[in-house]
């Protein structure tokens, strides 16, 4: 059975039915947004479960209960004093159960009744009441006559402006001449605030309620009008639109008909329909339907058109505000970065702790890292994982001979072939606010009477000036503070300090053998199988032999050589497959030298040099890691005369004078008379002539070579040192102590001279290569002389 939520009147309901005894203790039952009035009949929803148990009270007895309006809607559990004083009596006259648990009642009000006693509250409201009687009216006078014909009218108007006139309920109304239950009708349909119609209901002087009704009509007529008056001019403005909508689709209709079609206006409301849609800043979009208004007003073919065009189309293209949500699972983060790099702990770290700080406070500006390293270590491939363990796009710009400060803010537009700046360029292509932006090569950018790109570059890489960076194109701010800035540089030397001081620099070391070999097993080896078609089971190649094309045909910092050796071996192989060979080819230590021809590299023999007086074994830095320096002296008769070659710097120059005259303040000790460098000649050459070589950290290498040229002495062969000397032997500190230490580990060296004050810089040498070397920390050349030229150095190399 279903009924009907609308209010149902008949004039039968106004005449009063039998009258029904009313018990002075009734069940209660608590309602919401509605008020009930004399001879309403209501449907209602009844929920609750105290308020179903009432109304199966109501029920099991004399189908009565007390209904009585919350004060405040939202409670869902309300208790007395939350509740109306007065209510009105109501008998139950149908009910049916909904299938989710809830109760559709249909009640007839009865008498208004007032609450004298709560008598308890659970399982449902019992209460005890006193009926409330409508005092005598008296008689009908003229003023009454009048108020009563107000409110007629007043009804009339409200209820058609609120598009709710019945005929029916007017005529039931215009025949109500008692001003009691003519206030009730009223208040019962015009959807007053339950305030309103509680103060109403409340009033038992028939004369005071209708005048109280009328009060409220007043009010109510006055926001149902104002409310009509907004609703008409919403719905005239819309109905303008709809209509020029219509009459424009119509036009183009026509015109499309005879073969007329406007192609101009038709772009028009295309690049209209876009602006429209598109999500822009305020401001861009004012600038956006400015330039659309000066496109509409000029002539399609004109070159000045053209340019607007293109200038509306790089609005539309600017991702202003659309970027991707970022990957916030530090578990899954971690094991992306661990898939795609071996080591490089350090960066990994701090990409982490990037994440860890973007998930408790997503508001945080991206960080602007420089990774810093010699050549295939792997920092273009660490953004692209960077990216891909974050969720983001990415995108690569290299700045390498980069001259033009255009090519950074873009050219403005009174330039022909004006275009904005790679950093706008960048952001359109992937379509992204907060990409992964790598600026590759930023050591090499140039500079030239076009402008400085590294200045440019300033407001880019600086947290607190990128959030409205300005392109000379767009001439609009750019909000870049979500982009993740990396850099990628091969030394700092080279980086103007201004932009290097925006950055957080990370130095990426060169690896070990055996980090080189795993990687070669997990990353480059497979790599080069599936570049060159190959399947796995084609061919096979050993931890021994992989470790061997590390260690005798590769000399770097990185592994790119190593895999252009490792693709040499797959594509031999490749080529036996394909003419008809069907493995698998092992390649092995004693056939790797068909394959790769002999080896390129013998540390071995490097050593076995190292068997005269006068020869030293150096370390150095260079923008390509860390590198081994043979320093060689020779003495002759002569005249004391220092020649020096190998096309040193003027740093290294003077290091080799103050190495000659700490020597010569050493003549004692030496065991040499005090004419001898009178009377000879010293000749100091640093191999691979061709290279240029500068930097203060040969000092020590040179006054050792120097001390063991003159006294005879050989230097212990599994021996290399680093550091600056001063003329009276003093031992200062150099940089790049872990890639120097690299560089000797590659050559089979496992003791290292360094300088004291370098001990500190231990701890970023990782521990397991620390555990196969041995550094000797000095403070002064007499130190060095007792480890290379004594007994300090057993020349057996460490066992890992």
């Amino acid at each position: 059975m279903e009924y009907n939520d609308s209010l149902s009147i008949s004039m039968d309901d106004f005449n009063g039915g039998e009258e029904v005894d009313i018990p002075d203790m009734l069940p209660m039952m608590a309602v919401r947004d509605v008020v009930v009035f004399n001879y309403m009949i209501i449907p209602l929803f009844v929920g609750r479960p105290n308020s179903i148990e009432a109304v199966n009270e109501a029920l099991a007895s004399n189908k009565l209960l007390l209904l009585v309006s919350q004060k405040d809607a939202t409670r869902d559990d309300p208790k007395a004093e939350d509740l109306y004083q007065v209510g009105m009596v109501c008998m139950v006259m149908r009910t049916l159960k909904l299938p989710d648990g809830r109760l559709k009642v249909l009640v007839q009000a009865m008498s208004k009744a007032k609450i004298l006693e709560y008598v308890h509250h659970e399982p449902y409201f019992q209460v005890r009441i006193e009926p409330l009687e409508d005092k005598e009216g008296g008689e009908i006078t003229v003023e009454i006559e009048a108020i009563m014909r107000v409110i007629r009218e007043q009804t009339e108007k409200i209820m058609a402006l609120r598009g709710i006139l019945s005929a029916d309920l007017m005529m039931i109304i215009n025949n109500v001449d008692e001003p009691g239950r003519l206030a009730d009708l009223v208040g019962s349909n015009l959807r007053l605030k339950v305030a309103e119609s509680q103060a109403i209901l409340e009033e038992t002087e028939p004369v005071k309620r209708l005048r109280l009704v009328n009060q409220f009509l007043s009010k109510e007529l006055e926001v149902s009008t104002v409310q009509a008056k907004i609703q008409n001019d919403a719905r005239e403005e819309m109905s303008k639109s709809q209509r020029e909508y219509y009459l424009r689709e119509q036009l183009h209709a026509l015109q499309k008909e005879l073969g007329d079609t406007d192609d101009h206006n038709q772009d028009m409301d295309e690049l209209e329909s876009h602006i429209r849609r598109a999500k822009m800043p305020k401001e861009v979009k004012k600038e956006a339907r400015k330039q659309l208004e000066r496109l509409d007003m000029m002539h399609p073919d004109s070159s000045e058109a053209t340019i607007v065009r293109t200038y509306i189309d790089w609005l539309l293209d600017v991702p202003w505000k659309k970027g991707s949500k970022d990957k916030l699972d530090l578990v899954e983060a971690k094991k992306i970065l661990d898939e795609d790099h071996h080591g490089l702990d350090k960066v990994k770290e701090r990409i982490l702790e990037y994440l860890a700080v973007r998930k408790l406070n997503e508001s945080t500006k991206g960080p602007i890292l420089c990774f810093v390293g010699p050549p295939g270590v792997g920092k273009t491939s660490l953004g692209r994982s960077i990216a891909r363990a974050m969720g983001r796009k990415f995108h690569r710009l290299s700045l390498g001979g980069m001259r033009d400060e255009a090519e950074i803010r873009g050219h403005r537009r009174t330039y022909i072939g004006a275009m904005p700046g790679r950093i706008v360029q960048g952001l359109k292509t992937v379509a992204s606010n907060n990409p992964v932006f790598m600026l590759d090569e930023i050591d090499k950018i140039g500079a030239d009477y076009h402008g400085d790109p590294s200045s440019a570059l300033l407001e880019v890489l600086d947290p607190e000036q990128n959030t409205e960076f300005s392109d000379h194109y767009l001439n609009l701010p750019l909000d870049l503070s979500k982009v993740m800035f990396i850099t990628t540089a091969n030394m700092t030397d080279s980086i103007p300090s201004p932009l290097l001081d925006r950055m957080e620099v990370i130095r990426l070391s060169g690896y070990t053998l055996e980090e080189k070999s795993v990687i070669a097993r997990q990353y480059l080896l497979p790599r080069q199988i599936e570049r060159n078609g190959l399947k796995e089971h084609h061919l096979t190649m050993d931890e021994e032999t992989l470790a061997h094309i590390v260690s005798h045909y590769t000399h770097e910092s990185g592994v790119r050589n190593l895999e252009r050796e490792i693709g040499k071996v797959c594509r031999k192989v490749a080529r036996k497959v394909a003419e008809g060979g069907e493995g698998p080819y092992a390649i092995n230590l004693q056939n790797i030298e068909s394959y790769l021809g002999p080896p390129k590299n013998l540390p071995e023999a490097e050593n076995k040099r190292l068997d005269e007086p006068g020869l030293v074994t150096g370390l150095a830095w260079t923008e390509v890691g860390g590198e081994l320096l043979q320093i060689e002296v020779n003495l002759m008769p002569g005249k004391s005369r220092l020649t020096l070659t190998g096309q040193l710097g003027d740093v290294m120059k003077e290091s080799a004078q103050a190495a000659l005259t700490y020597c010569r303040s050493r003549s004692a000790e030496l065991g040499v008379s005090e004419d001898y460098f009178d009377k000879h000649d010293m000749h100091v050459h640093v191999p691979a002539g061709a290279i240029p070589k500068d930097g203060p950290s040969a000092g020590i290498t040179i006054a050792t070579a120097m001390y063991s040229a003159i006294t005879g002495r050989k230097v212990a062969a599994n021996l290399a040192m680093t550091g600056e000397v001063t003329l009276r032997g003093r031992v200062l500190p150099i940089g790049g102590l872990k890639e120097k230490a690299l560089a000797a580990l590659r050559a089979d060296i496992h003791h290292i001279i360094i300088p004291a004050l370098n001990e500190k810089d231990l701890v970023e040498i990782p521990e397991d290569l620390r555990a196969r070397m041995t550094f000797h920390p000095v403070e002064n050349m007499d130190q060095i002389i007792v480890l290379a030229l004594g007994d300090g150095i057993s020349g057996q190399p460490k066992t890992p």
